[in-house]
C-alpha cells in the first residue's frame, strides 16, 4: 500500500515538473530589460527566457501582436516576427539577426519592463471559483468574470500568468498599493482608422490596413474549424459589442454542446466570445475575443475568427461600420 502511494506521489511530482515552465536564472525586470537579441541558437521552448520575454514586449509595442506574452519563442511570436521583418524589407528565418533585433528596439520607447501598484479595481472581484468547461454548464452564472485577481492582471498586461508569477515571486497580487513588475504595452493612443481587415485562413491571421493600403497591425488568430469553417470572400462589419451577452443557436450544433434549445451566457471576460464582439455580414460569423489566450492559433473556432481580449478590443477601436473583411488563403 506505501509503494503504491508512494509511486503516485512521484507520477504526480513528475506530471507537475513536464506541465510547468522552466524559469530561466536570473528572470527579473532589469534581465528583461537589459536583454540584447536573443541568441542564435533559441531557448527551449519550455523555458522563459528574458530574450524572447523583451522580444514579445516590443512586438505587441509595435502592434505585431504574439498573442500572449509569456517569455517563449511559440508559433506565434515567430508569425508576428516574420510579419514585422516583411513590414521592414528584413528577412527572419528563426534567427533574429542585428538588423531586425534593431529595428524593433527602435519602433518604441521605455523599458520593456515597468513597476505598476495594484489598486482596488485590480483586486475587487467577485471572481469565479472556475471557468465551466461546457457551454451549458455557463449559462446560469450571474457573470463571466476572471477567477482571480492575478488572472485579471495577466490580461491587463497582455501576459501569460506564468510569466506574471515568475516576475513577482511569492506575490498573491491581492493587496491594493502592492507594486508589481509588469509588461510595459499600455497603449493610451487612439488606434489609426482601420480601412479593410484581411484574415488568412491557411496562416491562422489577421491584418488591417489603412486606405492607403499600408499595414497597421498584425495578429494571431484562430480562424474557423473543420466542423464550422470561415467563410470565403468578403464580409463587412455591421455592429460592434462591447462586453456582449453570448448566444447558442442549437443550429449550429457545436460540437460538445448537447443542448436542443437556445440559451444565452451572460457577459465577461471569459465569456466564449470575450469581451468584444465584431458583427459581420454573414449570418453567425464574427470577430471576438476570448477567455484562453494561450490557446490562440492553437484550438478550432466555431467558424468565427478569435483574438486574445487585448487584440480585439484594439481592433474594434479602428474599425466601423461597412469595414470590409477579406478572407484569403495562402501558402504557409
Amino acid at each position: 500500500m506505501f509503494r503504491r502511494f508512494a509511486f503516485a506521489r512521484f507520477a504526480a511530482a513528475l506530471l507537475f515538473l513536464s506541465t510547468t515552465p522552466v524559469v530561466a536564472a536570473g528572470l527579473d525586470a532589469a534581465s528583461i530589460n537589459d536583454a540584447a537579441a536573443p541568441p542564435a541558437r533559441l531557448p527551449d521552448r519550455q523555458q522563459l527566457s528574458p530574450s524572447i520575454a523583451r522580444l514579445e514586449i516590443l512586438l505587441d509595442r509595435a502592434h505585431f501582436s504574439p498573442g500572449e506574452i509569456d517569455g517563449k519563442l511559440g508559433e506565434n511570436a515567430q508569425k508576428a516576427l516574420a510579419a514585422f521583418a516583411e513590414a521592414n524589407g528584413l528577412s527572419f528565418d528563426k534567427a533574429v539577426t542585428a538588423d531586425l533585433w534593431t529595428r524593433l528596439a527602435s519602433a518604441s520607447e521605455g523599458a520593456s519592463v515597468a513597476t505598476y501598484t495594484i489598486v482596488d479595481a485590480d483586486v475587487k472581484g467577485p471572481f469565479l471559483n472556475k471557468v465551466p468547461a461546457k457551454m451549458e454548464s455557463m449559462k446560469d452564472l450571474p457573470a463571466l468574470n476572471y477567477t482571480s485577481p492575478r488572472e485579471a492582471l495577466a490580461e491587463k498586461f497582455h501576459m501569460s500568468e506564468a510569466l506574471l508569477q515568475a516576475l513577482n515571486p511569492g506575490q498573491k497580487f491581492d493587496k491594493p498599493g502592492d507594486s508589481i513588475a509588469v509588461a510595459n504595452v499600455l497603449d493610451t493612443e487612439k488606434p489609426a482608422p482601420v480601412a479593410r481587415i484581411e484574415v488568412d485562413k491557411t496562416r491562422q491571421t489577421l491584418r488591417t490596413f489603412d486606405a492607403a493600403g499600408k499595414l497597421l497591425a498584425f495578429y494571431p488568430a484562430t480562424v474557423g474549424s473543420t466542423e464550422k469553417p470561415t467563410p470565403s470572400g468578403t464580409l463587412k462589419v455591421t455592429a460592434i459589442n462591447k462586453n456582449p451577452t453570448y448566444r447558442y443557436n442549437p443550429k449550429y450544433k457545436f460540437k460538445g454542446v448537447k443542448s436542443k434549445r437556445p440559451f444565452t451566457i451572460k457577459p465577461g471576460p471569459n465569456n466564449p466570445v470575450g469581451v468584444v464582439w465584431i458583427n459581420l455580414s454573414g449570418e453567425g460569423y464574427g470577430i471576438h475575443g476570448t477567455g484562453n489566450p494561450g490557446k490562440i492559433s492553437k484550438a478550432e473556432s466555431h467558424g468565427c475568427v478569435r483574438l486574445t481580449n487585448w487584440d480585439a478590443l484594439r481592433v474594434a477601436a479602428g474599425v466601423a461600420k461597412g469595414t470590409p473583411v477579406a478572407f484569403v488563403e495562402s501558402s504557409r
